[in-house]
């Protein structure tokens, strides 16, 4: 399990650094894993496509602003929750959206959240669509807004790393922020490009 000190960091540099690590999310004595193949980060100082952006603390936002290596959990469109982890040292507002990432152990219990059926039933474009964005990992990890705040030192919801290198991170524009002005600009989405 990463300790705290991973995620007490700028947001960039974990951001980076979580591409290839392993999310492991236990609930009802089941154990889900998925390897982080896309993230986002998010500086509120300097980045209008923060939610606290100017450092603006709210009962949303105040998560953000506090202890690194918690979640910040919100509900966006009306339908979809996406899970972000909080960095750098208390008082700063910084984060890393997790955007995708790929089935480790447990793909039948994903496919059942995700799609209510079981993993042999699900079409090539579901298979393909399970992981692959922020709000279908917490529907397909069962993680909503009662996750908001959870300590990713805890055994509910944490970070390993398998030792996993066979990639290089990609840097990109992040995508949706069209109105974020410059910080549309900022190349702060990563993303696994395997190397075999």
């Amino acid at each position: 399990m990463l300790d705290r000190s991973f995620y007490d960091r700028d947001a960039r540099i974990v951001g980076q650094d979580l591409i290839g690590k392993i999310i492991v999310r236990r609930y009802d004595d089941k154990i889900i894993k998925v390897r982080i193949n896309e993230t986002e980060a998010y500086i509120a100082e300097i980045d209008k496509a923060s939610h606290a952006y100017g450092n603006k603390i709210t009962p949303r936002t105040k998560i953000m602003f506090g202890p690194p290596g918690f979640t910040y959990v919100y509900f966006i469109y009306g339908m979809y929750y996406c899970m972000n982890f909080v960095t750098e040292k208390e008082g700063t507002c910084s984060a890393v959206l997790i955007r995708g990432a790929e089935p480790v152990e447990n793909i039948e219990l994903m496919s059942l959240n995700r799609y209510k059926k079981s993993y042999n039933e699900l079409s090539k474009y579901q298979i393909k669509n399970l992981l692959n964005g922020p709000g279908k990992l917490c529907n397909a990890l069962n993680i909503s807004k009662e996750h908001n705040g959870n300590d990713l030192t805890g055994n509910e919801i944490y970070v390993e790393d398998d030792g996993f290198s066979d990639f290089i991170v990609e840097k990109s524009k992040r995508i949706n922020i069209d109105y974020a002005e410059e910080a549309r600009d900022f190349l702060w989405r990563y993303t696994m490009l395997k190397n075999s």
